[in-house]
C-alpha cells in the first residue's frame, strides 16, 4: 500500500508546486515550497519501498530474511518453498481366522 500513497503523495506535491499560484507578495505559508516536499516525500517514500520489496530489494541480491538458516533441511523435512507431504497410514485389522479342518 506504500506505492500508491507515493504516488498520491508526489501527484498532489506536483499539482501545489506547478499548478496552484498565490497573489499575495508575502504569503504565511510558501505553496511552492509544500509542494516540492511533498513531492521529496512521495520519492523517498517510493524508493524505500521498493527498496525494502522482496523482489526488487535484498531478495533479488541474495539476501535473506534467516528463515532459511541450513542449506539442507534435516532428513525427514521437505526442502524449503516445498509443503510438506502428506502421509495417509492404513491400519488393516484382522478379520476372523480362515475356516479349515479342526487342529487335532
Amino acid at each position: 500500500m506504500a506505492i500508491p500513497v507515493s504516488f498520491v503523495l508526489i501527484a498532489v506535491g506536483a499539482v501545489l508546486a506547478f499548478a496552484v499560484h498565490q497573489n499575495d507578495p508575502n504569503p504565511p505559508v510558501d505553496v511552492d515550497v509544500v509542494g516540492w516536499v511533498l513531492m521529496l516525500v512521495g520519492l523517498f517514500g517510493l524508493l524505500l519501498s521498493l527498496l525494502l520489496w522482496e523482489r526488487w530489494g535484498p531478495g533479488q541480491l541474495g539476501w535473506h530474511r534467516g528463515y532459511a538458516t541450513e542449506p539442507h533441511p534435516p532428513e525427514g523435512y521437505p526442502p524449503a518453498g516445498y509443503p510438506p507431504r502428506r502421509r495417509t497410514v492404513v491400519d488393516e485389522e484382522e478379520g476372523p481366522p480362515a475356516p479349515g479342518p479342526p487342529a487335532p
